[in-house]
């Protein structure tokens, strides 16, 4: 019998984010394995936020979690970043790395390996261990999240009570997979989403695919089984065009999380 998909209580009670951002976000380049999706993302947010075609005043980033790299390359065409998440935990834990708090999670290894990818843009070989320049990008980070916010993505409005003009740009980093329990609630969650953003604004969409669950420390959380085909058709009749989209295929440990790949789609709202 399939155990029943998390539910958001078991979240409040349960996910520890420091644990989390342990297992999936120590940036090790020497550990590619256990960090390939990590680095898929930040290769793929990279293009998307430097193809020039994605910028704008504001971004909401939906389910942050207590995690900042989706915004090593957003904070360089946004003005100003709203992060979001459901639980109090992960909200406060992004907090601390904001507030530089002894104790908050040590990004500079994931900071320095995306100055060094900049750093390669135009075909020269900068270090990142030259200058400042990773100091520079995580105060520029700092300085770009102006507001830290409760969401929902089953809600219609993600971020009731509250209602914000529409953004330029909507970013969603392996969120839906786990906060959504069936494809109709994965398909609302989109259109939600959707409805945060300006007519001819931006999705920028990193889901996992082939998944089931992931462990934080000794517990499990459900994911949403997702492929490749069902997130287009989701993204699609949510009433965005898909401008591009990448895949990859990676295996982390069976009895850590059972995903088999990933993709990071740019779409724009019609």
């Amino acid at each position: 019998m399939a155990a029943a998909f998390t539910k958001k209580d078991y979240y409040d009670r349960h996910f520890i984010p420091k644990a989390f951002l342990e297992m999936y976000f120590a940036f090790h380049p020497e550990k590619a394995k256990g960090t390939a999706l990590l680095v898929f993302g930040l290769k793929k947010l990279y293009k998307a936020f430097n193809s020039g075609g994605i910028k704008g005043d504001t971004l909401i980033d939906i389910g942050s979690g207590p995690t900042i790299y989706q915004f090593l390359s957003a904070c360089e065409s946004f003005r100003e970043i709203i992060a979001s998440d459901y639980t109090d935990g992960n909200r406060e834990e992004m907090q601390r790395w904001l507030r530089k708090e002894p104790g908050a999670f040590d990004w500079s290894p994931v900071v320095k390996y995306l100055c060094e990818m900049e750093g390669d843009r135009y075909g020269e070989r900068v270090s990142f261990l030259l200058g400042e320049k990773w100091i520079e990008k995580e105060e520029k980070v700092r300085k770009a999240i102006k507001r830290v916010l409760k969401c929902d993505v089953t809600q219609p409005n993600p971020l009731a009570p509250l209602s914000l003009p529409p953004a330029d740009c909507v970013l969603c980093t392996r969120c839906l997979e786990a906060a959504c329990t069936d494809l109709p609630t994965y398909h609302s969650a989109l259109k939600n989403m959707s409805s945060l953003i300006k007519p001819g604004g931006h999705l920028v969409f990193f889901a996992v695919l082939e998944s089931t669950f992931y462990m934080v420390g000794q517990h499990r959380f459900s994911n949403l089984y997702v492929d490749q085909k069902c997130v287009e058709e989701a993204v699609k009749e949510a009433g965005f065009d898909i401008e591009w989209l990448e895949g990859t295929k990676f295996n982390y440990p069976a009895t850590v999380f059972d995903a088999k790949g990933a993709c990071v789609l740019v779409a724009r709202k019609r």
